[in-house]
């Protein structure tokens, strides 16, 4: 029905590097739509306060601590999370990190750690925990991967983050190959890009806004409800037929540069 057409109701989702940034946001939106909502980061106390705060405010909030940037914490993850839940309707591959470095002194741990993060720890964890998102997926109903990109892998950033924007490139196009085989198990995939939001990694928005609102079209950095709103279509009803797709959420700065 149409008036249930953002609704998350019901729903169980997972949201990797859920404690700050853009990962809390998208919790938050999941929540006030009605999901019960796992999040999951390395950093224990942190995350754990996310959770409480988030709860308060309505829903369910339940923190994970697990560190996901390796396999081994892969593992522990998708088996932390199978301990509480049979199924899971919405996986969000946040977590994520950068790193910069002029080019002649990038180091090659800056190159490793950006990309096990950024690019391997989303296919392997979609992996561990396709069992739930298979369980959970109908025809009707499927269930959803969200990866988190970056405008850094569609166009070019002036600044030297090497790996990361290559971990975001790469992320964009396997969106687009884990969208076709799992498709196939009434799994949707699809990415979202951001632009300038006011996060920890990203400082220059959060600490030079009126410098970066001046490259921006829209005249503004995003809001925490612009990023709530995209994964909020995207893991409802209304982004059903997105597939493989990658939304772009910056207020038009990848068609200014």
């Amino acid at each position: 029905m149409m008036t249930d057409l953002f609704s998350l109701k019901d729903r169980v989702a997972l949201v990797t590097g859920g404690s700050r940034g853009i990962g809390r946001m998208i919790a938050a939106g999941f929540l006030a739509y009605g999901a019960r909502v796992y999040i999951s980061s390395r950093k224990a106390p942190v995350f754990e306060q996310t959770a409480a705060e988030l709860s308060a405010g309505g829903g369910t909030c339940i923190a994970l601590p697990v560190d996901a940037s390796t396999l081994e914490g892969v593992r522990s993850l998708a088996s932390a999370l199978f301990a509480r839940e049979p199924k899971l309707d919405i996986l969000v591959n946040n977590a994520g990190a950068a790193w910069l470095t002029g080019f002649d002194d990038f180091p090659e741990k800056g190159w490793d750690k950006v990309m096990d993060l950024n690019l391997k720890t989303p296919f392997f964890l979609t992996q561990a925990l396709a069992p739930a998102l298979r369980a959970a997926a109908t025809r009707d109903k499927p269930s959803k991967v969200i990866n988190i990109v970056s405008i850094d892998g569609i166009s070019v950033n002036m600044q030297e983050t090497y790996s990361y924007a290559a971990s975001k490139a790469g992320l964009i196009h396997l969106t687009k190959r884990m969208a076709l085989r799992l498709a196939e198990d009434n799994i949707v995939v699809s990415a979202i890009a951001p632009g300038a939001f006011k996060t920890d990694m990203n400082t220059v928005a959060r600490d030079h806004e009126e410098q970066v609102v001046k490259r921006i079209p829209a005249r503004r950095v995003g809001r925490d409800e612009d990023m709530a709103g995209a994964a909020i279509y995207l893991a409802s009803r209304a982004g059903d037929y997105v597939v493989g797709s990658t939304l772009i959420v910056d207020g038009g700065v990848t068609y200014a540069r």
